[in-house]
């Protein structure tokens, strides 16, 4: 019976893999950009502001990943209820990101393929390790998200008249740190400073890819 569970869930896993990098995210909510006036940008402003969209959707793609390899793995059925549901609010996050760079004119990462299969890799790693390693990376990696999103808030961010941009990463960020406190509450483990050191050391490979290709 658990090879079978174990087998379903990699179907599942499989199925979703594909259509976060294959196929337009369709959010449940609707953007908080649709609250905004629309911006004038310049052109050098439209291809700063799309490339740091690019990135907050590729950091939506690796999330996704990580939380469906760490949930394909888990054994505490409580645990792996609540990495799908963080999984499930961040695809409006997907569907966002991915709907502001179509209004920039712009595109997703050529490199979601290679991005997805890594932080899948490292999510079912962590899950293997145990419950508390697996939550700590969830921790520690939506701390590492909310801290780069705040960044694209403050003035060497985003554009300031980008409203619609900027109000999408504030929700972002307030959720991702939500995600942080749940994992904490279920037991998450803090994760030794090196390993920190070397996600932040992936992180900025990973952005300073993403934001031109």
């Amino acid at each position: 019976m658990r090879q079978s569970t174990q087998l379903d869930l990699l179907v599942a896993q499989i199925d979703h893999g594909l259509r976060t990098i294959a196929s337009e995210a369709v959010p449940n909510r609707q953007s908080p950009a649709a609250y905004t006036e629309s911006a004038v940008l310049s052109e050098a402003e439209r291809k700063h502001a799309a490339g740091l969209m690019r990135v907050n959707h590729v950091g939506e793609v690796c999330a996704q990943a990580l939380y469906q390899g760490q949930a394909w793995v888990s054994q505490n059925q409580h645990n792996r209820d609540m990495l799908l549901a963080a999984a499930k609010e961040e695809v409006d996050h997907l569907a966002w990101t991915e709907q502001r760079l179509n209004e920039l004119g712009s595109r997703t990462s050529l490199l979601n393929p290679l991005w997805y299969a890594g932080a899948f890799t490292l999510g079912v790693v962590a899950g293997k390790i145990s419950e508390a390693v697996s939550l700590g990376f969830v921790v520690e990696t939506e701390v590492q998200v909310g801290a780069h999103l705040e960044s694209h808030l403050q003035d060497t961010g985003l554009p300031l008249q980008d409203s619609p941009s900027r109000a999408i990463v504030s929700t972002m960020r307030d959720e991702e740190l939500a995600h942080a406190e749940h994992a904490r509450q279920a037991g998450a483990m803090e994760l030794p400073n090196l390993v920190k050191l070397a996600m932040r050391g992936m992180a900025k490979v990973m952005t300073t890819t993403a934001y031109k290709i």
